[in-house]
């Protein structure tokens, strides 16, 4: 009789045509899929003792769902038992593509209407990381987010924002406004005297160029704090 261990080892080829991830694709649509499938495509074969299905689904357990493959750091991905850098690579263009498209189809672009909503866009990832990051949301003039875009990496603070290099996405992207966006990777949301600095520039320069600087928001571990709401910067 067959153990239980030889069961769990099978590997895709041993499924019945039907039942295997490439060929539901092409029969059901990718949206008939689970995620542990679609990664399993990516993953393309799985290792000793591990087909690419129960592979993905190990993934999506030890890193937190597609979600937590996003927002981890290439490294993370890559030590993953099994991962090398080219499957690493793979996985996080996929997930880069879907969120891209995501943003950028113009049927399903988010509507900026309150701070939460922008707040909505980048929390879960914002919150979770290491470092200080600093984006901008570019929206037209009905308020449609066009792009979120990363401009800086490190400490956020008034000597190091070049507040020129921070509107090219803007001008590039033909934005009518934007909001501002940092986290604080100590967990607190409260604005520094940094923060408020900052933002006065932006808005001045926003000015000038006639693009509206909206908010500026704080990403914390749990919570997240609006300038604008709080009357810091913004008259």
């Amino acid at each position: 009789m067959e153990s239980d261990t030889q069961r769990s080892n099978y590997r895709i080829t041993d499924l019945m045509e039907t039942e295997r991830p490439r060929e539901r694709l092409a029969h059901l649509g990718a949206e008939a899929l689970s995620d542990a499938e679609l990664l399993a495509i990516l993953l393309r074969v799985g290792i000793e003792g591990e087909n690419a299905v129960q592979m993905g689904q190990r993934l999506l357990k030890c890193l937190g769902g597609i979600t937590g493959i996003h927002t981890a750091s290439f490294d993370e991905v890559v030590q993953q038992h099994g991962l090398g850098m080219a499957k690493a690579a793979q996985l996080k263009a996929a997930i880069e593509i879907g969120r891209r498209l995501t943003i950028n189809s113009p049927q399903t672009k988010p509507v900026i209407s309150s701070p939460q909503d922008a707040v909505n866009l980048v929390q879960y990832e914002m919150s979770l990381l290491e470092s200080e990051e600093l984006r901008i949301v570019l929206l037209d003039t009905r308020n449609r987010v066009l792009r979120v875009e990363t401009v800086y990496r490190g400490s956020v603070n008034s000597s190091q924002v070049r507040v020129g290099e921070l509107f090219k996405a803007a001008i590039r992207s033909n934005a009518s406004s934007l909001i501002i966006i940092h986290n604080h990777p100590s967990g607190d949301a409260t604005p520094s005297v940094e923060d408020i600095t900052v933002t006065r520039a932006i808005i001045q320069a926003g000015k000038l160029l006639d693009i509206d600087v909206l908010d500026h928001l704080v990403i914390g571990r749990n919570d997240w704090t609006s300038l604008k709401e709080k009357k810091l910067a913004f008259v």
